[in-house]
């Protein structure tokens, strides 16, 4: 039977916590032993708003594109559940800061309006201060190739959880999955 942890390397290691490294814990909140942000969460009530607004006011995005630009900035070392993004997404619309463009298709579009730039204004020092603070994370514990990685787990986790919730399995599915997974564990230990 192949156990990971006989093989983990030093960087897989620090996406699972361990050298002080940020841990994603239940609630999705983002903490980091250590020096730095100590064990306070990384987005504190309110910033993840602010964080959320900034980047529909860089660009209008979709959620999905706001759930990577925040995956990217963070080097990988956090991504929001669709969740949180989502609501939050609604939130800011009913607050009248952003809202929904046309962009054909079933996805929406957000887009920062006249209110929520005053407010990005009148939170300019915390917005900044949020952003320096996930460029330092996403530069102590990032770069493309863990990102890369870190969106290919989460694809996983997200397809097992899907098709564990559309019913039973029969042991033939059951034993399909693991036989899957045991060989992408295989290819990733040779490299």
């Amino acid at each position: 039977m192949y156990h990971y942890h006989s093989r983990c390397n030093r960087q897989a290691r620090h996406a699972h916590g361990e050298f002080g490294a940020e841990r994603r814990h239940r609630h999705g909140d983002m903490h980091r032993g250590g020096r730095g942000w100590g064990r306070r969460r990384f987005f504190d009530h309110g910033d993840l708003r602010l964080v959320i607004l900034q980047l529909i006011a860089e660009k209008p995005r979709h959620g999905y594109e706001v759930i990577k630009a925040i995956e990217e900035k963070l080097g990988g070392a956090y991504s929001p559940s669709p969740g949180v993004v989502y609501p939050t997404l609604t939130l800011l619309e009913e607050m009248g800061y952003a809202t929904l463009t046309d962009a054909g298709g079933s996805k929406k579009l957000y887009t920062v309006t006249a209110e929520g730039t005053a407010h990005l204004q009148a939170n300019r020092g915390a917005v900044d201060a949020l952003f320096a603070r996930m460029a330092e994370a996403g530069a102590a514990y990032g770069g493309e190739p863990a990102t890369q990685i870190v969106r290919a787990m989460e694809n996983l986790r997200m397809a097992l959880r899907l098709r564990l919730g559309r019913g039973p399995l029969t042991p033939e599915q059951v034993r399909a999955i693991a036989a899957a997974i045991d060989q992408t564990v295989g290819k990733v230990e040779e490299i």
